[in-house]
């Protein structure tokens, strides 16, 4: 079994981002937001952090199975206001395509105020450089994904809403730990159907698949005591999507949450009650030994699964490491999706 209270030899710089120990000086996220969309589909800058979270399970029309990550993260660096060059708003992308055999991955930095990166409405355009998510309407469904960078990879696809929006949490308001008033403000759309072209090493690939969609803002997301995350979006063969999240802590026991949803809207919130995550098989890469095959269970949902990974080496090599990759679900249920380490 995993050990949560092992002694951490160094700090994790995803995790103390999260962190946040200057938090105080940003907005805060406090119970009874009113969520509006489009508007919630655009910036929020005073806050701290942000991001636009795309995950997708593909397939190629000879069957070849690839999964796609691309995501746009905001952060404000200080609370003074500024223009142009002197704008305290900065952007970072992230473009992951992740096969069986291979993982074509891409990191992007930009500056705000200067029109290389941002989020706009009247039409809705999310973009780092010529990584573009870009819509006819204010909101970003339906839209299109492109991107090309010289890692070898290159997509242009179409993304549909086929379902609701889902808050997550209280209305939205989704906590992050027991005791200490510690939130995100966070959505999801889980139900979102992508058809278009992957081109991966020069080689053109006509792909379609499921995908989910994840918003989220705050100014501190962790507390000094929290290690990291371990997060899991799963579509379910009954048509329903699951999304577990476990934020361990040292000497504690990690803090649970989820939601179990539906394309009607209907959603059922998961408690720590609820939920039971349990690895079972570890690799590891360089300096970190991580969990890749997991026992998941939700008693009071029938749901009772074992979690794989596609590719155990998906450590993603980031300015902000972490593991991030397709995961397929056998058991109770049959599925697919995605997860995310961070902390290890």
């Amino acid at each position: 079994m995993l050990s949560y209270d092992r002694p951490v030899t160094k700090a994790d710089p995803s995790v103390t981002m999260m962190v946040g120990q200057d938090s105080d000086q940003f907005a805060q996220v406090t119970p009874g937001y009113q969520f509006q969309f489009p508007r919630d589909h655009l910036p929020h800058p005073e806050f701290r952090t942000e991001w636009w979270y795309l995950t997708a399970n593909l397939k190629s029309e000879d069957g070849e199975e690839f999964g796609l990550q691309w995501t746009l993260f905001r952060s404000r660096s200080v609370t003074e206001a500024g223009r142009g060059w002197k704008s305290p708003q900065r952007y970072m992308a992230h473009t992951v395509v992740t096969s069986k055999d291979k993982t074509w991955s891409a990191e992007r930095f930009a500056r705000g105020g200067i029109g290389q990166a941002g989020v706009l409405g009247q039409p809705y355009r999310a973009w780092l450089d010529n990584w573009e998510w870009r819509s006819v309407s204010d909101s970003p469904f339906p839209g299109i994904l492109s991107f090309a960078d010289n890692s070898g990879m290159a997509g242009k696809l179409a993304i549909q809403q086929t379902g609701s929006i889902v808050l997550q949490g209280e209305q939205g308001y989704s906590k992050k730990h027991a005791t200490e008033d510690i939130a995100s403000y966070y959505f999801s759309a889980p139900f979102l159907q992508i058809d278009g072209q992957l081109e991966l090493d020069g080689k053109l690939y006509q792909v379609s698949g499921d995908a989910w969609y994840d918003r989220e803002w705050s100014s501190r997301g962790l507390s000094k005591d929290q290690i990291g995350w371990d997060w899991f979006s799963i579509h379910l063969d009954d048509g329903s999507a699951l999304m577990l999240y476990q934020i361990r802590e040292k000497d504690t026991r990690p803090y649970y949450f989820g939601s179990l949803s539906w394309p009607d809207g209907t959603t059922e919130l998961l408690s720590a009650d609820d939920i039971q995550l349990s690895p079972v098989s570890f690799t590891k890469h360089a300096d970190k030994t991580y969990p890749v095959v997991w026992r998941v269970k939700v008693p009071s949902k029938a749901i009772e699964l074992k979690v794989d990974v596609v590719r155990k080496e998906q450590w993603l090599p980031f300015i902000f490491s972490y593991w991030e990759g397709p995961i397929t679900v056998t058991g109770s249920h049959t599925g697919q999706g995605f997860m995310e380490l961070t902390g290890y």
